[in-house]
């Protein structure tokens, strides 16, 4: 029996015929993309009956693309599967090796993987993500190293310092963030004394919100808040536009042209933030303790004389400088975590966001932790 399709010249087209006991199936003419969309359902309806072996001659093959070498790869897979042991034979050795280097490429995979228990794939995701933090940390260390080694060829030469760059990034990262600090810190101090309000009122001690709001404010609240505001706001910028120059290789070329990106990127961003968030801290607190004032005025009627009388003879102003102290190192660690994040971006816009993601995520996180002991060493030492 033969079965034939297309005539047309140098068509690509097979026959299949029988020849002692073997069957034989002949592919000729052009087998490309067009070829096989023709070709596709006649071969997948070849039945070569109860047969043991069968060849696939390849001599006649006039030109064979991606496309023809996997519909016959395919079809001697198909044979395999139907337990008929297919070879080939003749043909072009380009031909040949085409359809070898396809099957190498196209060898069966799983459908799915196995999955391992609920319990199992919980304990292994922990593991990895407890040995990447590991390795976060040895990374961050070690550029947290390499800025102090920075700072202090800095401060051995201070002409290397790049006040202009300093200056351009105090503006950025402080100045211009002083809208959005001043409107949240003002809120959050109308919401912390009408909530003191309402909790102290049950103990008719209202007017000791007072006390709450000054303390709260000056010690935590007004510097943690501007901390994880500047860490969303420029924290994130600083990887964004590090990252960004990762990508276009700039960072590559400074490097080729004899500077040092973390004199010249690292440095003033992060020298920006020590400077300016002291100062947008101290802010803050005014626009905190205002709130609370005018907070106080509007569910008391206390006056704003009044409320300033109160808050300074019951809270004294180490309060205000606990407060400033760990701005400098929040915005230490708000600027090298951003930083770091941007020279660690690989050359995909893909990379960039989600290191500008992580780096948020990490800044926030360790402006937390380090208040938190913060908090516990001056609990130690009676501040």
């Amino acid at each position: 029996m033969a079965l034939e399709v297309d005539t047309r010249v140098e068509p690509g087209r097979f026959t299949t015929t029988e020849v002692d006991g073997l069957w034989l199936l002949k592919a000729e003419g052009r087998w490309d993309i067009r070829a096989v969309a023709r070709l596709d359902p006649a071969l997948r309806q070849l039945d070569p009956g109860p047969r043991r072996r069968a060849l696939i001659d390849l001599s006649a093959l006039v030109a064979l693309d991606s496309a023809g070498a996997w519909a016959i790869n395919r079809t001697r897979q198909a044979l395999r599967q139907r337990g008929i042991e297919a070879e080939y034979r003749g043909g072009n050795p380009a031909h040949v090796a085409l359809i070898n280097r396809l099957e190498t490429c196209t060898t069966d995979q799983p459908t799915s993987e196995l999955r391992p228990p609920p319990l199992i794939g919980l304990i292994e995701r922990f593991g990895a993500g407890v040995w990447n933090a590991g390795l976060e940390a040895r990374h961050l260390i070690a550029f947290f190293g390499i800025v102090l080694a920075t700072i202090a060829r800095s401060l051995v030469q201070p002409r290397r310092v790049r006040m202009t760059a300093v200056t351009l990034h105090l503006e950025r990262a402080a100045l211009n963030a002083i809208p959005i600090v001043g409107l949240l810190s003002f809120l959050i101090g109308i919401v912390l004394a009408y909530q003191g309000v309402e909790q102290l009122r049950r103990f008719g001690a209202e007017v000791f919100t007072v006390n709450l709001a000054g303390i709260s404010i000056l010690r935590e609240i007004g510097v943690l808040i501007t901390a994880i505001l500047i860490a969303g706001r420029s924290g994130s910028a600083f990887t964004a536009q590090i990252g960004t120059m990762r990508v276009r290789d700039e960072i590559d070329a400074m490097q080729t042209i004899g500077l040092d990106p973390i004199e010249l990127l690292a440095l003033p961003r992060i020298l920006a933030l020590v400077l300016g968030l002291p100062l947008l801290t101290f802010y803050a607190d005014l626009m905190g303790l205002f709130g609370g004032a005018v907070s106080l005025l509007l569910l008391l009627e206390v006056p704003f004389s009044q409320f300033l009388d109160q808050l300074q003879q019951n809270v004294p102003v180490v309060h205000l400088w606990v407060g400033l102290a760990k701005a400098p190192v929040f915005a230490f660690l708000i600027g090298l975590t951003g930083c770091y994040h941007g020279f660690r971006v690989r050359h995909s816009a893909k990379s960039v966001g989600q290191l500008t993601t992580r780096s948020v995520v990490v800044s926030i996180f360790l402006v937390i932790v380090v208040d938190a002991l913060f908090s516990i060493a001056f609990m130690h030492v009676g501040l």
